[in-house]
C-alpha cells in the first residue's frame, strides 16, 4: 500500500520545561540547534503537529523557545520525552556525498558484484562513527561502518548502495 503522507524526520525531543514562565527545553538532534526555528511547526510521529515554535535560544546544547501550545510551565513539562519530527522535504539540500540518515534507510545493500545482501534497516551512531545495519532475507541483521572503504557507493536515485561486506561477517549471515 502507498501512502501520501510525507516522510517525517526526527529533529528532536522536548526536554521539559525551563524556567517558570511557559518556554520549552529542547534537545535538537539538527547540526545547527537553532534550526529548529527554521521550520516552526514541529510534528509528532503520527505527522500530526505538536508545536509552533515562535522564538528561541541556544542554551548549553538544546534550544529555550516559546511555542504556542506552551503557556505554563506544567504544560512544557508533560511534554517531556516527546519526539519532533519534519518532513524530509523542509530539510535543507546536502552536499554531494552527504546523506540523511532517513534517505539511506530501506535502501537495497548489494556487494560490489551487485548481489543482494538486504535493506538497510536502521542508521546508528555509538559515538565511534555511523554504523548501517543491514537486514538480510532471513537470518540476523548485521552493522557495518559508514566509511567510503565499507560504503563506496550510495545511489539515492538507484534505491541502493554498495557494501564491502566486512570479513567477520560471514555469507550466511
Amino acid at each position: 500500500m502507498t501512502t501520501d503522507a510525507p516522510r517525517l524526520v526526527r529533529v528532536g525531543r522536548v526536554a521539559g520545561a525551563f524556567g517558570v514562565r511557559g518556554e520549552v527545553r529542547i534537545t535538537a538532534y539538527t547540526q545547527e540547534p537553532l534550526a529548529l526555528l527554521d521550520y516552526q511547526t514541529l510534528r509528532r510521529a503520527d505527522g500530526s503537529p505538536a508545536l509552533t515554535l515562535m522564538s528561541g535560544r541556544e542554551a548549553k546544547g538544546t534550544v529555550i523557545a516559546r511555542a504556542r501550545e506552551i503557556a505554563a510551565k506544567e504544560q512544557a513539562d508533560a511534554l517531556r520525552g516527546l519526539d519532533l519530527y519534519v518532513a524530509r522535504e523542509a530539510l535543507p539540500a546536502t552536499d554531494e556525498d552527504e546523506f540523511y540518515a532517513a534517505d539511506l534507510i530501506g535502501l537495497d545493500a548489494v556487494t560490489p558484484e551487485g548481489a543482494p545482501l538486504g535493506k538497510v534497516r536502521q542508521v546508528q551512531d555509538f559515538g565511534a562513527g555511523d554504523l548501517i545495519e543491514v537486514q538480510p532475507a532471513d537470518g540476523g541483521s548485521w552493522f557495518v561502518a559508514f566509511t567510503r572503504s565499507t560504503v563506496p557507493e550510495v545511489d539515492l536515485a538507484a534505491g541502493r548502495l554498495v557494501i564491502v561486506r566486512p570479513a567477520e561477517v560471514s555469507e550466511k549471515d
